[in-house]
């Protein structure tokens, strides 16, 4: 039997704005999504960087074993590499236990790999010198299998080079943001192709799939490819065996 709760990053990373709701409406769902991780005892909670604290202090008034991931340059991933290494600071300093950053895809794919090379070093080695894991969101929607393969290596081959490898299991490869807008209603997340490519050049980095794994089935699939983690904003209704209607 799958333990599918220690799998799973319950998620919430709308603003107000994408919701629809006021700032402390807003905040009010976010807090409900870290009473349920809480009560579940999910593996995470994955939450915007203003709402760390504040899961940092409900999880540790409860003696909870919840970690708290938040989002780095989120989700456009094109900020400086200096933007991003500040943006962790502050989630470290806030509280956070995991630290999801968006690599600069676009950069990649307009050829320019220092970018990206310089961030995944530079931010990496800032989470595990204070001992979090890092995980590197690569937007599979946004990208070609060919390109998949590509940047799953490229990470992979940064921290092979430049880390021990006592920390390759603390520094996963991700595939997407749940955001990113695609044509024709394809799918904006994990999907079975994009998930394998993953697996086969990043290894011997784990991998996270997120977006889109909306029932019990699915999770089990994921899980069988070989994902480590499983990113949902349905993380209850997958632990129960239902299928969400969720769009993300």
């Amino acid at each position: 039997m799958i333990a599918i709760k220690q799998y799973l990053d319950s998620t919430y990373l709308k603003t107000a704005d994408q919701a629809g709701l006021s700032e402390s409406e807003n905040t009010k769902i976010a807090k409900g999504f870290i009473q349920e991780a809480i009560d579940n005892e999910f593996k995470l909670i994955m939450i915007r960087p203003e709402v760390v604290a504040m899961a940092r202090n409900m999880i540790d008034e409860v003696k909870s074993e919840v970690l708290v991931g938040t989002v780095i340059d989120f989700p456009q991933g094109n900020s400086s590499v200096e933007e991003k290494l500040h943006q962790a600071q502050q989630a470290i300093d806030n509280g956070a236990d995991e630290l999801d950053f968006v690599i600069d895809y676009t950069a990649f794919k307009t050829g320019n790999l220092d970018k990206p090379r310089q961030e995944v070093l530079e931010c990496t080695k800032l989470g595990l010198q204070h001992n979090k894991a890092v995980k590197w969101i690569i937007e599979t929607a946004a990208l070609t299998p060919k390109q998949i393969v590509q940047i799953s290596a490229l990470i992979k081959n940064v921290i092979i080079a430049n880390m021990d490898e006592d920390f390759y299991e603390k520094v996963f490869v991700k595939s997407s943001t749940g955001f990113y807008k695609t044509e024709e209603g394809k799918p904006n997340g994990a999907t079975v192709e994009a998930i394998q490519l993953m697996i086969e050049n990043s290894f011997p980095l784990p991998v996270k799939a997120s977006g889109g794994v909306r029932s019990l089935e699915e999770a089990k699939q994921m899980i069988k490819l070989g994902v480590k983690r499983i990113g949902t904003s349905s993380a209850k209704i997958i632990a129960d065996g239902g299928i969400s209607e969720s769009n993300y």
